[in-house]
């Protein structure tokens, strides 16, 4: 299993828009076979923060994740450009 957990802040003002986006995206990648868990929260002490929680069973499954046309649709061309920064990191189980 491979973990992949995201911090990102959004630029002001988009907040609301990058949720829609990110609903849309969460329903997609769950629906992918290689996709054990995809979370995204929002922070409630600073909403232009977001976690995004993915396991998946393997690097292979992470690659189809990121290659699939939702995540280029909602994601890439979606979300990508309204980050203001982002922090990604990968993580095995023990």
């Amino acid at each position: 299993m491979l973990v992949l957990a995201v911090h990102l802040t959004i630029q002001a003002g988009r907040e609301d828009e990058v949720a829609g986006l990110f609903r849309e995206l969460q329903a997609a990648s769950r629906r992918e076979p290689g996709c054990l868990q995809y979370v995204v929260q929002r922070s409630r002490e600073n909403s232009r923060r977001y976690l995004i929680y993915e396991q998946y069973k393997d690097e292979a499954a992470l690659q189809d994740h990121r290659n699939s046309p939702h995540f280029k649709q909602y994601a890439t061309e979606g979300v990508f450009p309204l980050v203001e920064l982002r922090q990604a990191e990968l993580f095995d189980p023990l």
